[in-house]
């Protein structure tokens, strides 16, 4: 434990601050929170390396996103302790507890349900049964509970996710990798009470979330 507890300082000291994090409340989260529970056992010693992770357990692919691209969206994002969350393609569940530890009211989906009821377990072991996991797809959402004052990818879209603006909540924020055309950046999308508005924030690539796929072209 105490090998993973010293990793744990060296990615917050080597990757998360050195990028513009500076709010507390992350770094606090960060330094407490067992990355290591999120990523399965023969992979444990990747857990803090500075790497989109595979915690993939069947055929579908999925990561956990780099800790720097995390702590930079979930920063950007301005998260209350009112604010309703929702966590898109939350895998095993890091970045849901992360957003868990700023507010009580997060709501996580991950389309693979073996890894939604991964992600339920960590949460639970952790004390964060407020954050709730349901099994649906990223281009779906969750509409039951919204609206949402923020919503984070935890992977990049090739599409621009409409059924997520509309679940927006006015001045609200959605934030992940767009990988729409040129290159991949973070992008936080903001809604006012008529209309979109968005801005790119910095460069970075992430794994595609599945749902969030560009339509196969049509060849003659």
């Amino acid at each position: 434990m105490s090998d993973f507890s010293t990793a744990r300082g060296k990615m917050v000291d080597g990757q998360v601050r050195p990028s513009d994090v500076t709010d507390l409340r992350i770094i606090d989260a960060m330094l407490a929170l067992p990355r290591e529970i999120f990523v399965p056992g023969d992979r444990r010693a990747l857990a803090y390396l500075d790497l989109d992770l595979d915690v993939s357990e069947g055929t579908s692919k999925r990561y956990l996103l780099k800790p720097m691209v995390v702590a930079k969206m979930v920063q950007a994002a301005e998260i209350k302790s009112t604010d309703n969350v929702l966590v898109v393609g939350c895998a095993t569940g890091y970045t849901a507890a992360l957003v868990g530890k700023l507010t009580d009211r997060v709501t996580a989906i991950e389309s693979d349900p073996a890894l939604a009821t991964k992600a339920s377990d960590n949460l639970a072991s952790l004390g964060l049964g407020h954050v709730t996991v349901i099994p649906a797809r990223a281009n779906d959402g969750a509409s039951a509970r919204a609206p949402y004052d923020v919503i984070i990818l935890e992977g990049a879209t090739e599409i621009v996710p409409d059924a997520l603006y509309g679940q927006l909540a006015p001045e609200g924020r959605l934030v992940g990798v767009f990988a729409i055309d040129g290159a991949p950046r973070v992008v936080i999308v903001t809604r006012s009470r008529s209309d979109f508005g968005s801005r790119p924030l910095f460069n970075a690539s992430a794994p595609i979330l599945p749902g969030l796929e560009r339509p196969p072209a049509f060849v003659f």
